[in-house]
């Protein structure tokens, strides 16, 4: 049993680390992807998703955030990873409540999904808010090439 304990250690510590998909990383802390922007020059997209329930979030994901061509658009922009799933035991409690609070500040309405982007001193440049689920993502390509820093 102790042994099993220690094996299973290395994945509760990593519970709120950064995440990647598609060989795209994204920050899950606000303030260091705020930090980032100013050290980087570079504005923040914001992804606030309900990953284990919503629909439209899940497709988006697959149809536009694990492409190449966000991808390289992803390169310009400092990503942040804002998760509100159903299942508590997904995030950790820190990260849970972290992303509540960022979700009272940024997505009030509680919209699924929605990108923001942010310049480094937090200025909401522009979002857009959910998803066909057609696989047509040019609106959400369109919205990124326009924010570039």
């Amino acid at each position: 049993m102790k042994k099993f304990l220690l094996l299973l250690l290395p994945i509760v510590l990593n519970a709120q680390a950064d995440i990647s998909f598609k060989e795209v990383d994204w920050l899950t802390d606000y303030e260091r992807a705020l930090k980032e922007a100013v050290k980087q020059e570079k504005n923040v997209l914001v992804y606030f998703t309900g990953s284990d329930w919503c629909p439209p979030c899940k497709m988006l994901k697959k149809d536009f955030f694990e492409t190449e061509a966000f991808s390289k658009l992803s390169e310009d922009y400092i990503l942040l990873y804002i998760d509100l799933p159903r299942k508590r035991n997904l995030l950790s409690s820190d990260q849970l409540l972290h992303n509540q609070q960022v979700l009272k500040k940024l997505n009030k309405k509680g919209v699924f999904p929605l990108l923001k982007i942010l310049n480094k001193n937090e200025k909401v440049l522009g979002e857009i808010s959910g998803y066909n689920m057609d696989g047509n993502t040019k609106k959400h390509l369109k919205f990124i090439e326009k924010h570039k820093a």
